[in-house]
């Protein structure tokens, strides 16, 4: 038997769980700016997108099929389809859907996908309910900055430890928009965020398998559940989050309290949300940007090609140095495909991670012709390419910030051609432009019900 020890509690801890319950629960309604407001629009039109493309993948499918074992009352719509089930296992779900292409938002400083946990489990909650669009809205920007600044909080010694921060923070972010929703007082949304620190989901081993999705689909539910167990009284700490054997100190050995109460509902990190012009991991995306702007300005051919030197950050081949994926969902951890894929067709949508196009032998042919190595100077945002041609002429671009980052950000018609890219072959162009409109106006929406409806199939 371990011998009991007396852990210290950190002397300058504050009551981070009752802080963010306050916040969440209290805040006022759009009680930021107009950029905050219109970033949270554009969040939820880039993984409302991102959830109906995926939603015939064969992960969504094989979580359904699970689902429907347990037979669920039909209380929320699942995007994309026309099934219905209970709205924890829509917030499942849609966490899956929207997170399984690799698509969907960042927020560059943790490397979290905020929208998947938070918008997943605010929009069943608000669907089974029948909030208005402006109540949605407030939830998916409060939920977010609760994720977020949890994610600082931590960021990057827990990351680096192998969990999937996404997963490990985003219940917190479901769990404070739905008890945002459910206008818990600050007692039982306390006592919801407590549940919800108790349902941490996600390693990084699972990265390139179906499991990664799981993550932002499981945190989804469980902030959901929490939020609804609250509500009826159960109760947990209201230290759960930074207590000494709270989430915080558990999972991080870094415990930096001044990124939840810096500028607490003044600075909103939905702001520093991006978006993803390609369906893979963040960090290939400089590569794969410098590769297409090659080959766009010099019309490279393929077989012009000798060889593609990258230089890029560390971070780049620990998590996508997969030199010979298999599978499309192994492809998006492959900076070698995804480089191959840029150089082929100048970009890297969905439609190049399909399993077909990774076993391609143009593709493989390609993709062995990479050769990618760590520079210290290089960061994690930046990569330097060079393409070396056949007849012995070299081609350089580097690139300090890829399309889609904060500097170089997707603007409102790029979102809707991503959008419309995901959308139409699931729900047709018409319905899809119909949609685009609903959700940039949802903030004016007496009901949401308007959106859940257009978003799924006929």
């Amino acid at each position: 038997m371990a011998q009991n020890s007396t852990v210290e509690a950190d002397p300058n801890a504050p009551p981070v769980t009752r802080i963010l319950a306050q916040f969440a629960s209290g805040h006022p309604s759009r009680g930021w700016s107009d950029a905050v407001d219109r970033e949270a629009h554009r969040t939820l039109l880039n993984w409302v997108g991102c959830a109906i493309g995926a939603a015939r993948h064969p992960a969504v499918a094989a979580a359904l099929a699970a689902i429907q074992e347990l037979v669920p009352a039909p209380q929320a719509s699942i995007l994309g389809r026309n099934e219905r089930v209970d709205m924890a296992s829509a917030a499942l779900l849609n966490g899956i859907s929207s997170h399984t292409f690799d698509f969907d938002d960042t927020h560059l400083k943790t490397i979290i996908h905020p929208a998947g946990p938070v918008a997943s489990a605010a929009l069943a909650l608000a669907e089974h309910i029948g909030s208005s669009g402006r109540q949605l809205v407030d939830a998916l920007v409060l939920g977010i900055d609760v994720a977020c600044r949890s994610g600082n909080l931590v960021y990057p010694e827990h990351y680096d430890r192998g969990w999937h921060i996404t997963g490990t923070t985003g219940m917190l972010g479901a769990a404070a928009a739905c008890a945002r929703l459910l206008a818990l007082d600050v007692d039982r949304a306390t006592m919801a965020l407590g549940i919800a620190a108790s349902q941490p989901t996600g390693v990084r081993e699972q990265f390139g398998s179906m499991t990664k999705a799981f993550h932002p689909g499981a945190a989804a539910r469980a902030g959901l559940t929490a939020a609804l167990m609250a509500k009826h009284g159960y109760t947990s700490s209201a230290r759960a989050i930074e207590a000494p054997r709270g989430l915080a100190q558990t999972y991080s050995t870094k415990c930096d309290w001044n990124e939840i109460t810096d500028a607490l509902g003044e600075r909103f990190e939905i702001s520093f949300n991006s978006y993803k012009p390609f369906a893979c991991g963040i960090v290939i995306h400089p590569a794969i940007d410098g590769c297409a702007q090659l080959r766009d300005a010099h019309q490279v051919r393929p077989d012009a090609i000798a060889r593609i030197d990258l230089k890029v950050h560390s971070l780049v081949l620990e998590l996508t140095g997969k030199k010979s994926p298999r599978t499309g969902l192994e492809a998006k951890f492959s900076v070698y495909h995804a480089c191959a894929a840029g150089l082929l067709v100048g970009h890297a949508g969905e439609a190049e991670f399909d399993d077909e196009f990774v076993v391609r032998d143009d593709v493989i042919a390609l993709r062995d012709r990479i050769r990618a190595t760590v520079d210290a100077s290089i960061a994690e945002d930046a990569a330097d390419v060079t393409i070396t041609l056949v007849d012995g002429r070299t081609l350089h671009r580097f690139v300090p910030h890829a399309i889609g980052s904060l500097e170089r950000p997707m603007s409102d018609a790029d979102l809707e051609r991503k959008f419309h890219g995901l959308v139409d072959p699931v729900l047709g162009a018409a319905r899809a432009q119909d949609l685009v409109s609903i959700v940039r106006n949802v903030g004016a929406a007496p009901d949401v019900r308007q959106l859940v409806t257009t978003a799924r199939a006929a």
